[in-house]
């Protein structure tokens, strides 16, 4: 039997993308952290609790000693959305096999990886279940197995998932593993559980696979932040639900009083966060509740911090598509929903800075019943929403992956495939046609964007973004030293990104490139502004 105050823990991320998770850096998700105080739950030490990123495995071959060594490994990971991204690069089916070859001790693989892998974390692929070699795999909750198999001495575990009063438990004992993660503290947001599971069950979605809602209380979300704030983090993300607007209520209701107590609470015990935004809101919960959901909005936009968008699930305007895939709204609610969040909360805090909070939405493609016109109904609805005057944060389009647990695991990716052509062509479209003309409506020239993280260098520009949810892409003139952050003015606006300069800009120091990307000033001018530096003050600027 193994003493658990001995034993000697390594716990691996390789980053998780669900429909109402992130994890993938800057985003740190709940699981290593849920882990972790699962771990110090049952009795092994936190000193004994070593954390690394699959990205600080890929950049020092040293600490591969730590996952050899380790009595326990612990692998958490899955990716069950596509993405690209550029804060990390998820582990690849491979890698985790190589990791479960390098543990000399017990090895346990969870997370949403036990939904499935495919052969590579993109869309239109069918996923299958596989162990990868790993001693255990969590068909459950992962945190759970966790804390059953130190309790066993290592023997062994029953699936299962944990309950609410483990959770308030755990994700308070973890908190302390963020300071072991290599972006802590400046350029790292917690994502933060409020629920998991769903009241509805769309035939791609794999959130329904956690069973109904199951939420947590305002007062265990606070206390978890109060954790992570004394570790360090300022920036938090309530995105870990179905619909952050049910919060505390059935499922499906919304209860306005809850998030009060959620919002106030947070702001209480981080009076200094310096992000504070979410990600999923269901534009039914608006149709049907829509004065309740009014105020829980008008809530939401008085705590927040600006930039925030509610990712709206439309999945598709085609009302056949809707129908065979059990969709929750049609075109024209999803609409209405989306007049709603612009009127309670797409004020500016500031003249030039980006909105409280805005819908954003989400399409998904390679659906059950898809044709040739579901993409003229889509650019269709996009059209209405940016010929009516209202603006969307951002529009995501994908194409689906198809896990064994949901609907589309009968007609898998083939749908998409032979759609790929079609899709293409349509996704640039509604990039030219909506994307670049409403990101100039939601962000137009001079708005600030303050904290902007330099990232990397590409094409003679540095690019960074802000922390936040679906944060813009930013390009600044010159290369500039990475890892900092600068306040940035937008002059100029690209399909999904926006050009910027330093704000306020030094004129005495500005570069050439920096001068003539402000709207008005050319070649010459910018010339003459040089020669005839330095200038003793603004006013003496031509």
């Amino acid at each position: 039997m193994t003493d658990p105050e001995t034993l000697s823990v390594t716990l691996v991320d390789g980053y998780v993308d669900e429909p109402a998770h992130f994890g993938v850096p800057p985003y740190v998700s709940t699981y290593p952290r849920f882990t972790a105080g699962a771990l110090v739950d049952a009795g092994v030490p936190a000193s004994n609790v070593t954390y690394h990123t699959i990205d600080e495995l890929r950049e020092e071959r040293a600490k591969w000693a730590d996952v050899a060594d380790a009595d326990l490994l612990v692998y958490v990971g899955g990716m069950t959305v596509p993405g690209k991204y550029v804060g990390g690069t998820p582990a690849e089916p491979d890698e985790v096999r190589e990791l479960a070859w390098t543990a000399e001790g017990t090895s346990l693989m969870g997370g949403p990886i036990r939904f499935g892998v495919g052969e590579e974390n993109a869309g239109a692929q069918e996923m299958e279940r596989d162990d990868l070699d790993f001693d255990f795999v969590a068909k459950g909750d992962v945190e759970a197995a966790v804390h059953d198999l130190v309790a066993s001495g290592l023997e062994g575990f029953g699936d299962r998932v944990r309950d609410n009063d483990e959770l308030d438990r755990w994700a308070a004992k973890g908190a302390f593993v963020v300071e072991q993660h290599p972006n802590h503290p400046e350029y790292l947001i917690a994502e933060m559980e409020t629920s998991r599971g769903c009241a509805y069950r769309c035939s791609f979605c794999t959130e329904p696979l956690y069973g109904n809602p199951a939420f947590r209380s305002a007062e265990s979300v606070v206390k978890e932040v109060e954790r992570l704030y004394e570790a360090g983090v300022r920036h938090f993300r309530l995105g870990r639900q179905a619909d952050i607007l049910a919060f505390g209520g059935d499922g499906e209701a919304p209860n306005p009083d809850a998030l009060r107590r959620l919002y106030g609470g947070i702001r209480e015990v981080a009076p200094d966060l310096e992000t504070l935004h979410l990600d999923n809101m269901n534009p039914v919960t608006i149709v049907d509740y829509p004065e309740r959901s009014r105020e829980g909005i008008e809530i939401i936009a008085e705590h927040n911090t600006a930039g925030d968008t509610a990712a709206f699930g439309l999945e598709s305007a085609d009302p056949v598509v809707q129908e065979e895939n059990d969709l929750l709204v049609t075109a024209d609610e999803c609409l209405e929903a989306v007049r709603v969040v612009n009127e309670a909360a797409g004020w500016r805090p500031a003249e030039n800075r980006l909105p409280k909070l805005l819908p954003g939405i989400n399409l998904v493609h390679g659906l059950q019943g898809e044709r040739e016109e579901t993409f003229a109904h889509n650019e269709r609805f996009l059209q209405r929403v940016y010929d009516e005057g209202l603006m969307l944060r951002r529009i995501n389009i994908r194409q689906v992956m198809a896990f064994d647990g949901t609907e589309m695991s009968e007609t898998g990716a083939e749908i998409a495939r032979d759609h790929k052509s079609l899709f293409k062509a349509y996704k640039e479209r509604v990039r030219e046609e909506i994307d670049r003309p409403m990101l100039r409506r939601v962000v137009p020239l001079g708005t600030v964007l303050p904290d902007v993280h330099l990232e990397y260098h590409q094409d003679g520009r540095t690019f960074g973004r802000q922390l936040g949810t679906y944060s813009l892409l930013v390009g600044i003139p010159g290369e500039r030293e990475l890892g900092r952050s600068v306040d940035v003015a937008v002059v100029d606006h690209g399909f999904r990104s926006v050009t910027g300069v330093p704000y306020p800009l030094d004129v005495n120091a500005a570069s050439m490139d920096e001068l003539t990307a402000i709207p008005g000033i050319g070649s010459g001018s910018a010339g003459d502004l040089v020669v005839n530096r330095p200038y003793a003050s603004p006013t003496e600027v031509p």
